[in-house]
């Protein structure tokens, strides 16, 4: 099976009067339906890995494939969740998650016609996170958590084939955080959509992911790639197992060693 997303060679530069060179030979390989974390020392390119696999940024030099077929623009087929869950205030939550089908094909020439069914479909999700008979009240009316809890709703109602998270339980307390482990590690057992995961936080990475890959400081590189061989479901007492905690500190004494490097020579002009 040829994976869903290829990225080869992959040069980032921001700016050209005092070019950053932010990502550079930056290779990746993500299979359908699997479910991976990106971590790395702050400003190591993680976010800019974002915008390059959605379209919303290109690349200075090499190459990004999904589902066979070369990133030029944004992309339809992708879900986003960031960390803050940006509800509009004047929608319902039931509204709010239905936005995408209004905005992305082919769901928008048909929303009307098919709102019924699509207002079936968003309720279905809400059920699943457990937002029951909260599809009528608005954001203000919601508790931090359930508002992110609606934002996944949001990302996966138009079915998308890859999945991609920025942070999206940063701001929340440890308890609400580790809660919304569960609910989104539940979802993607029920669907398997592939899923790409940007956090900081190690025992969520390793929590949720099939595979953890590192990236270098600046400019951003894949430098390693932890599998993590843990039964699912996985609940919170995984994260008390010594296997579980042996694969985080790997990880840690990586991105710390990572952190303690000299900061790379500046990037010439030439290169803009």
């Amino acid at each position: 099976m040829s994976p869903l997303l290829q990225m080869r060679g992959v040069r980032l530069v921001y700016g050209r009067r005092r070019p950053t060179l932010a990502i550079e030979r930056l290779d990746l390989e993500i299979e359908q339906g699997r479910f991976v974390a990106v971590v790395g020392p702050s400003g190591c390119g993680k976010s800019s890995l974002m915008k390059l696999v959605t379209g919303l940024r290109r690349p200075s030099a090499g190459s990004i494939e999904v589902a066979g077929k070369e990133v030029d623009g944004p992309l339809k087929i992708v879900g986003m969740a960031f960390q803050n869950p940006t509800l509009l205030p004047w929608r319902t939550t039931l509204s709010n998650i239905m936005l995408p089908l209004e905005i992305v094909e082919p769901h928008r020439h048909q929303f009307r016609r098919e709102r019924a069914r699509y207002r079936q479909q968003a309720n279905a999700l809400l059920s699943l996170v457990g937002l029951d008979n909260f599809g009528e009240k608005y954001p203000w009316q919601l508790s931090g958590g359930m508002q992110q809890r609606a934002s996944l709703c949001r990302s996966l109602i138009h079915e998308p084939a890859l999945l991609m998270l920025d942070e999206p339980f940063g701001a929340l307390d440890a308890f609400t955080r580790e809660e919304l482990w569960d609910v989104l590690q539940d979802l993607w057992m029920r669907r398997r959509f592939t899923t790409i995961l940007v956090t900081h936080d190690l025992r969520e990475a390793v929590y949720l992911a099939d595979t953890v890959h590192v990236m270098s400081s600046r400019p951003g590189r894949i430098i390693a790639t932890h599998d993590v061989p843990l039964e699912r479901p996985r609940r919170p007492r995984t994260a008390y197992e010594a296997r579980f905690m042996d694969i985080v500190a790997g990880i840690r004494e990586q991105i710390r060693g990572e952190r303690d490097e000299q900061p790379p020579p500046a990037l010439q002009q030439d290169h803009a």
